[in-house]
């Protein structure tokens, strides 16, 4: 594999449709979870006091991963979180580059 690009962190949350976060790394993208799906959801869409409890509790102790993990949980959304994702861009998959691994890949051995 082509070494030395840049990373991210992203996840997919299975709405309908889908809504994708993406974040410099898997910290960033914890807090920006917390923040843009946990802290937005209504009050009122939970079963229970016990329940929006809960994730205010995680939220305000800044127990971002907590907080997420419950919301799947209590919601039953699941989210897919990838953590270190490599960015590619056109330098990086140059035609020779790329015809290289090709070359390189399992398709090709034999």
């Amino acid at each position: 594999m082509i070494g030395g690009t840049p990373k991210v962190a992203y996840a997919v949350v299975h709405n309908d449709p889908p809504d994708v976060y993406i974040a410099r790394d898997d910290e960033a993208l914890t807090r920006l979870l917390a923040l843009e799906v946990v802290a937005r959801t209504s009050p009122e869409s939970l079963r229970s006091a016990e329940e929006v409890e809960e994730l205010r509790a995680a939220l305000l102790e800044e127990r971002w991963a907590d907080a997420v993990v419950s919301w799947i949980e209590i919601t039953g959304t699941a989210i897919d979180a990838y953590p270190d994702e490599s960015i590619w861009s056109s330098e990086d998959l140059s035609s020779e580059r790329v015809l290289l691994e090709l070359r390189l890949g399992a398709l090709f051995r034999d």
